[in-house]
């Protein structure tokens, strides 16, 4: 006799989802306008500005300085600056950057790829690697592979992730010569080979990956391995043990299950400390993202491109969380009951 699962099972978790999403939606909305708001007010409320800055022609008069502020709109007042910004946010025109003369779609289009590509890929990494290490140390505390896990989690916990990007550049790439030192791209790479071209990409990008994998996976790992020994010490688990189940079978059906929604939880959290890191290490590494033209914006006072990137940012952040939060919905196995 095969279990079914009621149509109305269905409609309900269609119906909660639907609510769900809804609310996510407006949540991100309401979110966005804060951010914009704050960080709106902390730029224009920074020392020094981008008209008077050094970088310009010394010999321009108060009058070529009134006419740039003119042509930018920094002659109005903050709340008018503000609101304009806003008016053409809807549309996605984030402005002309100061410093190219680009529009700043433009720019972040050019760089977003590389870096969601980095923060995804070292995402699903660490995860990966995290689970593993954690589980199996959970599994067996005290143990000599225990102990080793906790030692490398401490290391990798405490490691600045520009001092090891710095150790990692002078090892294998001055001193070994194994990979490049900068940059995403050989110099006369085949770019109509498709195969060749990104496989000098990841060549390239072998050692960014490793620190920023190596940086995040001793939390990770820590958090699983505490999990899995408090999951062990569960009745459900005793009462396995009791039935003779071999261990592969009780990760699969016991700890595992319990495992993921926590791990989502802190996954989706990790997504803004990813992206954060990058500004440090793609300019250590010299990669074309949205980290390394964050850094030059700063420095240049590039307000449009530096509000474009804050933007972006905390909307990525914002979707990654909400998508595990929608995760977390769908893998709850109480959906009946405390949805009701």
């Amino acid at each position: 006799m095969s279990f079914k699962i009621p149509a109305s099972y269905y409609d309900k978790l269609l119906m909660v989802l639907g609510s769900k999403l809804v609310k996510n939606i407006a949540y991100i909305v309401g979110m966005l306008f804060l951010i914009s708001v704050i960080s709106f007010v902390a730029i224009h409320a920074a020392p020094d500005s981008f008209i008077p800055a050094e970088g310009l022609n010394p010999k321009m008069t108060q009058e070529n300085i009134n006419a740039l502020k003119a042509i930018y709109g920094l002659d109005k007042s903050l709340v008018e600056q503000y609101f304009v910004w806003m008016k053409n946010l809807l549309t996605l025109n984030f402005g002309v950057s100061f410093t190219t003369g680009e529009p700043v779609l433009k720019e972040i289009q050019s760089r977003v790829g590389i870096t969601l590509f980095i923060s995804l890929f070292t995402l699903v990494v660490i995860f990966v690697i995290s689970l593993f290490l954690g589980v199996k140390a959970g599994m067996r505390p005290h143990s000599r592979f225990d102990k080793v896990v906790k030692q490398l989690s401490l290391l990798s916990f405490s490691m600045p992730s520009f001092y090891l990007a710095i150790i990692l550049l002078l090892l294998f790439s001055v001193w070994f010569e194994w990979f490049p030192l900068t940059g995403l791209h050989s110099t006369g790479v085949d770019e109509s080979s498709f195969f060749a071209y990104y496989l000098d990409m990841m060549w390239h990008l072998v050692l960014p990956l490793s620190v920023i994998i190596f940086v995040s996976i001793g939390s990770m790992t820590m958090y699983v391995r505490s999990l899995v020994i408090e999951i062990m010490k569960s009745d459900y688990i005793t009462f396995a043990h009791a039935r003779n189940l071999e261990s592969k079978v009780i990760i699969r059906y016991y700890v595992l299950p319990n495992l993921v929604p926590p791990i989502v939880t802190l996954l989706g959290l990790s997504l803004p400390g990813l992206m954060g890191g990058s500004v440090i290490l793609e300019q250590i590494f010299s990669i074309d993202g949205m980290g390394q033209l964050f850094y030059f914006s700063a420095l240049s006072h590039d307000y449009p491109v530096i509000m474009g990137l804050l933007m972006i940012t905390a909307f990525l952040t914002l979707l990654g969380n909400m998508i595990a939060d929608m995760i977390l919905l769908k893998l709850n196995p109480f959906f009946k009951r405390s949805h009701a």
